[in-house]
């Protein structure tokens, strides 16, 4: 059988190609190995979702049981209590503790609105002291907002925690501390049932077994072990596939050289193996069909590369004949007249898209240049807002919405540019427009709130997709799955960089069929602080 054409690289190409495949194969060994280390190791450390548990609806239908069949690990348990502290469910008695009223009220709630800590200490006599503090979080700061200091009784010395209560026992003070249950930490979460009353989860989440972590990661390190194999099979598939390339050409090399000086003719051909050798191999066939053989070479070459002109002609000519055969038509008058304006219309509709995305791209890459400032002003953001949406009200009514407005009376001086603040609103209320049915209320409302005056553009509209919200002021980046809706995806980039050189932020509220809030918070002057423009 007639050996086929030669179509390996050349040594080099060989050498390094076999040694990145050899690279990327123990990675891969490496990867799988770290899969399977990792794998143990999270069977010990994958924690229950307790979320998913507070949120399911047989909470408050009260199927508790089928929620007990959801837990993980040994020592996770809930327990279901009355508003009186009295037990109603307990997932597993054996693991569940019992608490008393004194003692759940001791318990921080789940949600982490406060935590508790809760420490000894020593008075400046040597006496051992209980120091309690208890932690609150708002927009991610910690606050102290209780302390308690207890003797060596848990008596109360100063402070309080529950007013009135003056001393605890010393379970209360482990289950503050957080040493009580040894097993587990204790949360408690209030819900309501669906029949109306009132519920207590009293939630044990399991503390991890550090002795069988410890165990477990000293034997997970075995599965490592597999590394030596894999790594002596990989290096001797290797090795073997480059002696092959190498070894077996060279063999036929030298059979025909000792051939050749025995006076035999042997026709050597493809032997194979790299370009190099497949060179020297060439060398003994450099006979009467030599020419031959690289003339039909060289016919072939060209027949393949006229076909492939021909087919970059044709790639390149068909969508140029179509655009061309358009513009040709209507040039010479022949699209009849009742579709000349159909042909204008999608003309005119492709170039206003065109022009509204250059527009934007302009107007994104000025507001992000570092040498844009704004033409501020004082001005009443109340009589502000209600001017701008009084020009933009027959808009609204002609898009088919409904516009409700909630501005005070009262008024609200602010610095602000009012062109680009009204650019910052047109997006907003354009996307709103742009991307929801007919019918739908845009309302616009304006309060103030500690120093800051908190402008909210909500519509009942579609919403924007969970998944987006996180990104959805990022630049090219649309509210909707559906790209054809319009839009280039700069508006609300453009809207947030300009609340930004306002000094403000802005945020945005959104759920799937229920509508979505956007509000912007601009910064009021102080008391006795004026307000000064800036150019």
């Amino acid at each position: 059988m007639k050996a086929e054409p030669h179509r390996d690289s050349g040594l080099f190409g060989l050498l390094v190609r076999n040694y990145l495949f050899f690279t990327l194969t123990l990675l891969l060994i490496a990867a799988g190995i770290y899969l399977l280390w990792d794998a143990q190791l999270n069977r010990l450390f994958d924690p229950f979702d307790w979320d998913s548990l507070l949120t399911d609806d047989r909470l408050a239908a009260g199927d508790y049981d089928a929620l007990a069949r959801r837990l993980k690990g040994a020592d996770n348990a809930f327990s279901v209590l009355d508003t009186e502290g009295a037990v109603l469910y307990q997932s597993d008695p054996e693991v569940c503790v019992t608490l008393t009223p004194a003692e759940l009220a001791c318990v921080c709630p789940y949600d982490g609105s406060y935590y508790i800590e809760a420490f000894p200490e020593r008075d400046a006599d040597g006496n051992t002291r209980y120091r309690v503090l208890r932690y609150t979080l708002e927009d991610g700061m910690t606050d102290i907002d209780a302390e308690l200091l207890l003797d060596e009784h848990f008596r109360v010395l100063a402070g309080s925690l529950v007013p009135g209560q003056t001393a605890y026992t010393a379970r209360q003070y482990a289950i503050l501390s957080g040493a009580y249950p040894d097993h587990a930490t204790l949360y408690r979460y209030d819900f309501t049932a669906d029949d109306g009353s009132g519920r207590i989860l009293l939630l044990q989440v399991a503390l991890p077994d550090e002795q069988a972590i410890y165990q477990a990661s000293q034997d997970s390190w075995r599965v490592w072990l597999l590394a030596i194999p894999l790594y002596v099979a990989a290096a001797g598939f290797f090795i073997h596939q480059i002696s092959r390339r190498i070894r077996k050409p060279l063999d036929r090399l030298h059979a025909a050289v000792v051939a050749q000086a025995q006076g035999k003719q042997v026709r050597v051909g493809d032997c194979g193996g790299v370009r190099e050798l497949a060179r020297i191999g060439e060398s003994f066939d450099r006979l009467s069909d030599r020419l031959a053989e690289s003339e039909r070479e060289r016919e072939q070459l060209d027949r393949e590369r006229q076909q492939m002109i021909a087919n970059i002609s044709h790639d390149l000519k068909t969508p140029v004949t179509v655009i061309s055969g358009y513009v040709d038509a209507l040039a010479d008058g022949k699209v009849p007249p009742e579709q000349q304006a159909r042909y204008l219309a999608a003309i005119r509709s492709r170039t206003a898209a065109l022009t509204q995305l250059i527009n934007a791209f302009h107007e994104y890459s000025k507001v992000e240049h570092p040498r844009f400032v704004l033409q501020r002003r004082q001005a009443d953001l109340c009589e502000y807002l209600r001017e701008y949406l009084a020009a933009k009200y027959d808009e609204i009514e002609l898009a088919g919405f409904t516009l409700q407005v909630d501005i005070p009376e009262t008024p609200c001086p602010c610095s602000l540019d009012p062109f680009e603040l009204g650019r910052a609103l047109d997006n907003l209320i354009g996307n709103s427009l742009r991307h929801n049915r007919l019918g739908t209320v845009l309302s616009v409302s304006l309060a103030v709130e500690a120093g800051w005056a908190v402008v909210t553009v909500a519509d009942n509209g579609h919403g924007i997709p969970a998944h987006r919200l996180e990104t959805i002021f990022e630049p090219f980046v649309v509210g909707s799955d559906a790209r054809n809706q319009g839009g280039s995806g700069l508006g609300l980039s453009i809207t947030r960089r300009i609340v930004e050189l306002h000094g403000g932020r802005i945020a945005v509220t959104s759920a799937p069929s229920t509508g979505t809030a956007f509000t912007i918070r601009l910064p009021l002057p102080g008391p006795g602080e004026e307000t000064s423009p800036q150019s």
